[in-house]
């Protein structure tokens, strides 16, 4: 296990995210993955900046950390456009909707992180704005009949077909729009 702070905590990954489970294991980091079935509600009036951070402290509360050793890692990832909140889509017309949206324009994706232990808690975000090029119907229906993107917030993966041919500029942390700024946790995790 590699050490990132100054006592040895044996980490939790609280995410059903592959992607996140495979940053964490590319950074070098032994986790235990555990299952967090949390109702990702938020207040209407929180500002739309504020609701991954939100989530993500409302998914780590739900798992009580006891053992002092433990050090639980929860993350939410949301995409946005101006004010709007492009979640994961319920469903193939949703998806359709938010892709033809987010297309020629930027949006920001913003991942909040949540570290608790049995004494602290530590939640921070970070940001990544992205541009896409135009992107047609056809090549949006294309992407969701075979990539099956509903399990990701605004519809897309990065490391995807439609982010490899439709991605024209990023301005940030590229592994935080797959889910989980890791450079960023590394050195949260140093301080913690």
């Amino acid at each position: 296990m590699i050490q990132y702070t100054s006592t040895p905590y044996r980490f939790l990954l609280g995410s059903k995210s592959p992607r996140r489970s495979e940053l964490l294991q590319t950074a070098g980091i032994s986790f235990e993955r555990i299952q967090i079935d949390v109702d990702e509600s938020f207040p209407a009036e929180l500002n739309s900046e504020l609701v991954p951070k939100y989530l993500a402290e409302k998914k780590a509360d739900a798992i009580p950390i006891t053992a002092p050793g433990d050090l639980l890692i929860t993350a939410d990832t949301v995409v946005l456009l101006g004010n709007q909140i492009f979640n994961k889509p319920a469903n193939r017309d949703e998806a359709l909707h938010m892709l033809l949206t987010l297309s020629g324009q930027t949006h920001t994706v913003i991942t909040g992180v949540c570290l608790k232990s049995s004494a602290h808690k530590h939640v921070f975000s970070e940001s990544t704005d992205v541009t896409f090029y135009e992107i047609s119907e056809a090549q949006a229906m294309f992407y969701i009949e075979h990539f099956h993107p509903y399990d990701k917030a605004g519809s897309y993966g990065i490391q995807d077909w439609i982010g490899v041919t439709s991605i024209r500029d990023i301005q940030g942390c590229y592994f935080n729009v797959m889910g989980l700024p890791v450079s960023r946790l590394l050195r949260e995790l140093s301080a913690f």
